[in-house]
């Protein structure tokens, strides 16, 4: 099979075609002949050499995938080989066959194109985890997330309107902070141009947010502390500031914030599992309805990886980049 592999760490242009062996499915896995697969953050930093594959994970970029199942490990009852599914992976998504655990896929309805498909599992996964369980965001409260134009920004401005939750963006532009407030955000701030902090608390009216779903760190910690409203939470899922913050524990007692984060990829496979089921209970309905699709951006050949790593690193874009594999 063809994958995307690199010898070194570096820019796009360390990312190259390969040819590799298909892997053979293991008990409780599947074999997917892949038709499109997610690019994402953490594929950016293991390209970087900055995020290494956890233990047992495929060296091959790609975390999530759509196509259509080829084979199944012992052990198997569903998916069944044929069946059109999209995949939360640890790893291989940048290739034309893939493995994944049964229990981490979803099933494809016949009105989710195949594009969108793979563009869900690890933003959903990711928001999902982060804003409804370790945030504990309800309805009612109010959330502020940065990078409201990324994949993980447009994914949570959708869940927060289907679930009752109002949700304030940072962006990085006017246009920006356009589609985020078409897409159904409240307030979006362009922090190029405005004091978040201070914006926060006047759509607010000096209360603050519930939750802060936070992936810069560095010097925004102290600043988005100041955001949160008593009994609020922190939730950061991304380092890209910088991975200390000076924080004034005198503050976090006083106003009882919690702080918290995680990373998605090194978890269990029994907690992603979970997780699926819990996603498959609670959102892949409003997915099979057709009230929740993910904002796409671009799509790129597999062949062409480096160009669409570049279209992240560039920071234009405004929703998922995917890569085409092949059409199942």
């Amino acid at each position: 099979m063809m994958a995307i592999g690199f010898s070194g760490a570096g820019g796009p242009e360390v990312l190259r075609p390969e040819t590799l062996p298909v892997p053979a499915p293991g008990p409780g896995e599947v074999l997917v002949r892949v038709a499109f697969a997610g690019v994402n953050g953490p594929d950016v930093m293991q390209r970087q050499g900055l995020y290494p594959p956890p233990p047992g994970a495929s060296p091959i970029p790609g975390l999530e995938i759509s196509g259509s199942v080829e084979k199944i490990g012992a052990g198997v009852t569903w998916p069944i080989p044929g069946q059109k599914v999209c995949a939360l992976v640890a790893g291989g998504g940048y290739a034309e066959y893939c493995l994944a655990r049964a229990e981490h896929c979803l099933p494809v309805p016949d009105s989710l194109p195949l594009d969108q498909a793979a563009a869900l599992p690890e933003t959903l996964f990711t928001v999902w985890s982060n804003l409804f369980q370790r945030g504990m965001a309800r309805d009612g409260e109010t959330v502020l997330v940065h990078g409201g134009t990324s994949g993980i920004g447009t994914m949570a401005i959708q869940l927060c309107r289907l679930f009752g939750v109002d949700c304030i963006v940072t962006c990085g532009s006017e246009e920006k902070c356009e589609a985020a407030r078409k897409l159904g955000a409240g307030h979006a701030i362009n922090y190029r141009e405005q004091d978040f902090v201070e914006e926060v608390k006047r759509i607010t009216g000096g209360r603050g947010v519930d939750v802060v779903i936070d992936m810069v760190s560095g010097d925004y910690v102290p600043r988005n502390l100041r955001c949160l409203a008593e009994d609020g939470r922190h939730v950061t899922i991304a380092v890209r500031g910088g991975m200390k913050a000076e924080v004034n524990m005198a503050v976090v007692m006083s106003r009882r914030l919690t702080l918290t984060g995680s990373t998605l990829r090194p978890r269990s496979a029994a907690f992603k599992a979970a997780l699926c089921g819990e996603i498959g209970r609670e959102v892949w309905p409003l997915v099979e309805a057709g009230d929740l699709r993910p904002v796409m951006d671009s799509t790129f050949a597999l062949t062409d990886a480096g160009a669409a790593h570049a279209r992240m690193d560039a920071g234009g874009h405004i929703g998922k980049i995917v890569l085409a594999v092949r059409q199942n």
